[in-house]
């Protein structure tokens, strides 16, 4: 009745080699049809089995014979089990429309690669049993039992050895073909077991039980299984050899049932995979953000601090903003170094596991990449060196401020003191009725005064050059210190013109006087000098000094030492000054002469000099003392320079060396992955152990910052040096440790052998010829050539080598890496799960639909996992789509990043 092997009609998909069984299947045995209980059998299990389908459509037959006379339900069945629209039925109760009708539906079943034999629609609109039974076991043939296929055997041979191989377990079972060996119904039970094991108790099932072995199984897959009862135990028990085609139909049932569960646990478990990858991506990816978030804050809001450069007006206030930035580099910035070197080792774990698991690469928000960090730690550090520079600089000029305002203070009092009562002196009219001696007298005091004030002049201009030094240096002070400095220019300018006016005076009347007393002369013009001397001496041996080294407090001793050796002539000096006072007043006292108690022409008496001689002789110790004790601190500085150039010489080499020996493994790279993160991780113990050298380091650089010493010259290492080579040891030693953990990653996920990834190595540092870690374009295309890859330089080659440099330099950098090195080698040999796997996966768990429920989804996935697809999956709009229909297809594909959500 039925041919595969007609001529024109190509074979079915899956019969292969059993086209002899298939024809022998086909033709018809009329006579065994004419057994009663053969018949009555084939109706039983017919009728079911259309029934299990035509229920899907909401109808049912009666009688086989009867129900598919008109063609619609046997249309409506074709329908159901095919998938497929069959033309449009015929409505009209007339035989001709019956016919037309089961033409329709027999033109179905040849379209399918199936010949007709001896079946015509005359003799089933005439309600022929025996053809419509053949009609019925042809249509199960085709879409039952036909694409059923176990190892290279399909149809009836693929499913006999399927129930062999589920029931070769069970005792008592032997399946050898499709009538005897079902008769005690073990074999039944055995299938259901093997499958549910919860709905049958096998174990008490007895051999010589066959009704209740067979009720039992039979009720179990109509209740559990949906499979509808297609025979009677009785049937089957009562019939020396039960009908062949009854029994293969209700064993394709259990078949197709099984078979279905079996490939929705398997595309479950896909999806639960592919999801479960996709969740911990994304968690990673959240932690990701917020981390960097939280850092690219910090960095906003120290950077405006760091910027700000407005000076304060005294040294304490300046110190304590470099206690604060002092701080802030203890205590608060290490921790975000951590962080930064944590963000990118997070970032690169991320990336490896996305690439392992098929996934696109991570793109972080906007402004929140590795780079756009990096740059703003670099804006960071930039701002950080330029504060403390400025800091420095600060801290320097107020010190030169505070000590030209003290230099101004002390030299405007000695002068104001200087010109107390001078304007008085000058405008006095006592040459009026002085007599000539008086008046030649006034007239040498005034000379002397001349003589004062011209030594005066270099003081007045000395105040001037220091106030306007403050101006320059923009001393907060400065408006009262130029009052006072133009009151002191004013006053210079009236004394000047004053002086002038006296000499004038005194000029006129000298020609009307003769006597002078040249010894008080002399005394006079001598005293005056000595007097500025000791003056200068004294305002010297006051004078504040500020010194960084101890070759510049040795010069002021030096000069010191050299002042005090003229110490002997100025006493010289001062004794002859005393001399001709004594001469004076000796030669008065032997001829009487009524003498003045003081020396007209000067204010500078023997007891001035004398008394400014010994505020002198007490000055110099205490310069002395001063001086010694400046000369300790500077000694003592010296010692905090050299002990920290003693440990800055051992800690910055160490770290040059530690720099240079990671650079070496990290190219080296002897042994096994597993070696050598061993290896790299005890290189890190041991850097780690050696933290408290540098935090002795910090402890002295400390030390010398609170000596306010800005200068080494022990040493060409700086702190700032070192702490910078000890950030990027640790961020090196991380990175590499880093790089190699994720080699294992990938190897690990790929199936990569330790020989392939020591082979991987040996062709990269080959071509990396300057050890740099990195391979450029044209290294990297005399890799691939030397591994085998057609990549000359003609059109063909320069097009797979632009396809393979998309793959491993996504981002245009111009250098391909080791990691992506190993990741573009592993995706050459090794496979992962497509966008198109998880879409047949879904598809299979939606029945073969173009959409997928949230009830299906809860039904066949775990909680989580259905929960996070409903809340992804978006509404399904196709043409056949039904209330709450889901997407798969768009959601499976946005998985792997080939369109969006």
């Amino acid at each position: 009745m039925v041919d595969y092997h007609s001529a024109g009609q190509p074979c079915p998909a899956g019969t292969g080699h059993n086209g002899d069984y298939m024809a022998q299947e086909d033709d018809w045995d009329r006579d065994l049809l004419l057994d009663p209980a053969w018949e009555k059998q084939q109706r039983k299990t017919f009728t079911a089995w259309c029934n299990s389908h035509l229920r899907k459509a909401g109808t049912q037959i009666e009688n086989i014979d009867e129900d598919f006379r008109d063609g619609l339900k046997l249309m409506l069945l074709l329908e159901v089990i095919s998938g497929e629209r069959l033309p449009k039925p015929e409505r009209g109760k007339m035989r001709v429309h019956k016919i037309n009708n089961v033409n329709k539906a027999l033109d179905f079943i040849a379209s399918k690669g199936v010949k007709l034999v001896s079946i015509g629609a005359e003799e089933i609109v005439d309600g022929n049993a025996k053809m419509t039974l053949g009609m019925i076991w042809t249509i199960i043939l085709r879409f039952a039992i036909q694409d059923i296929s176990v190892e290279e055997t399909s149809a009836k041979e693929g499913l006999l050895l399927w129930c062999q191989r589920k029931t070769a377990p069970y005792k008592n079972v032997n399946v050898q073909n499709f009538h005897i060996s079902w008769k005690d119904g073990l074999a039944f039970n055995a299938l259901i077991h093997r499958h549910r094991p919860e709905l049958i108790e096998y174990d008490k099932l007895r051999k010589d039980d066959p009704v209740t072995n067979l009720n039992n199984a039979f009720e179990v897959a109509e209740k559990y299984l949906d499979i509808p009862k297609m025979l009677d135990a009785e049937d089957i028990v009562n019939t020396a050899r039960p009908d062949e085609k009854a029994i293969m139909t209700y064993v394709s049932s259990f078949y197709h049932a099984f078979s279905g569960a079996q490939k929705a646990e398997t595309a479950a478990n896909r999806i639960c995979k592919v999801l479960a990858v996709n969740q911990e991506n994304e968690l990673l990816m959240e932690d990701y953000e917020k981390l960097a978030s939280d850092l690219l804050e910090w960095i906003k809001r120290t950077i405006p601090w760091l910027e700000d450069r407005s000076p304060q007006k005294t040294i304490q206030e300046m110190q304590q903003k470099l206690e604060d930035f002092r701080d802030y580099r203890r205590v608060h910035k290490p921790p975000k170094v951590q962080e930064k070197c944590q963000l990118e080792i997070n970032f690169n774990t991320l990336q490896t596991k996305l690439r392992l698991s098929n996934r696109p690469a991570f793109m972080p928000s906007e402004g929140k990449m590795v780079s756009d960090i990096n740059t703003g730690w670099q804006h960071l550090e930039q701002a950080e060196k330029g504060y403390e520079e400025w800091l420095l600089t600060e801290i320097r000029r107020l010190e030169r401020l505070d000590h030209l305002a003290e230099k101004f203070r002390q030299k405007a009092s000695i002068h104001e003191a200087w010109t107390e009562g001078k304007e008085a002196m000058l405008t006095q009219k006592d040459y009026g009725s002085a007599t000539l001696s008086d008046v030649k007298a006034l007239l040498r005091k005034h000379e002397a005064f001349e003589s004062d004030l011209a030594a005066h002049q270099d003081r007045v201009e000395q105040i001037a050059a220091i106030a306007q030094e403050l101006n320059e240096l923009d001393y907060y002070d400065s408006p009262s210190v130029n009052a006072r400095c133009q009151k002191i220019c004013d006053q210079w300018d009236v004394l000047g013109s004053l002086t002038h006016s006296r000499r004038e005076a005194l000029e006129k009347t000298e020609k009307q006087l003769e006597t002078i007393d040249e010894l008080h002369l002399e005394y006079a013009k001598r005293a005056a000098p000595f007097n500025n001397w000791m003056e200068s001496a004294m305002e010297d041996l006051q004078d504040m000094f500020i010194v960084h080294t101890i070759e510049e407090i040795q010069g002021l001793i030096a000069a010191h030492d050299q002042f005090k050796s003229t110490l002997p002539d100025a006493d010289k000096e001062r004794e002859a000054i005393l001399g001709i006072q004594r001469e004076a007043q000796r030669i008065a006292d032997v001829h009487g002469i009524q003498v003045a108690g003081n020396n007209p022409y000067t204010s500078v008496t023997p007891h001035i000099i004398n008394s400014k001689w010994e505020r002198v002789q007490q000055l110099v110790p205490k310069r002395d003392r001063a001086l010694l004790d400046e000369q300790s601190r500077q000694q003592s500085n010296e010692h905090l320079r050299r002990q920290f150039a003693g440990q800055a010489n051992i800690v910055g080499p160490w770290i040059q060396t530690k720099m240079e020996e990671i650079g070496r493994i990290s190219i080296e790279m002897n042994g096994t992955l597993e070696d050598q993160l061993s290896h790299l991780k005890e290189y890190e113990r041991s850097i780690v152990e050696y933290k408290p050298n540098l935090d002795l380091l910090e402890q002295q650089h400390q030390l010398i910052q609170e000596a306010l010493i800005f200068d080494n010259k022990h040493t060409n290492f700086t702190m700032e040096h070192i702490r910078v080579g000890w950030e990027q040891l640790l961020t090196t030693i991380a990175r590499t440790i880093n790089e190699v953990e994720n080699q294992i990653l990938t190897r690990d996920a790929k199936g990569i052998s330790q020989e392939q990834m020591q082979e991987f190595r040996a062709s990269f540092n080959h071509f990396d010829k300057d050890h740099g870690g990195a391979l450029g374009p044209e290294e990297f295309k005399a890799c691939l050539i030397s591994l085998g890859y057609d990549v000359e330089n003609d059109r063909q080659g320069d097009a797979e080598f632009n396809r393979i440099m998309s793959l491993v330099d996504p981002n245009n950098s111009g250098i391909v890496t080791f990691q992506a090195f190993i990741d573009f080698m592993s995706r050459e040999t090794t496979d992962t799960d497509t966008a198109d796997q998880v879409i047949a996966s879904f598809k299979v768990l939606a029945g073969d639909k173009n959409y997928i429920t949230a009830e299906e989804l809860r039904r066949e996935l775990p909680p989580e996992q259905a929960e996070y697809c409903i809340a992804r999956m978006a509404p399904y709009a196709g043409p056949d789509a039904a209330p709450g229909a889901l997407d798969y297809k768009s959601f499976s594909t946005a998985l792997y990043g080939e369109s969006d959500l």
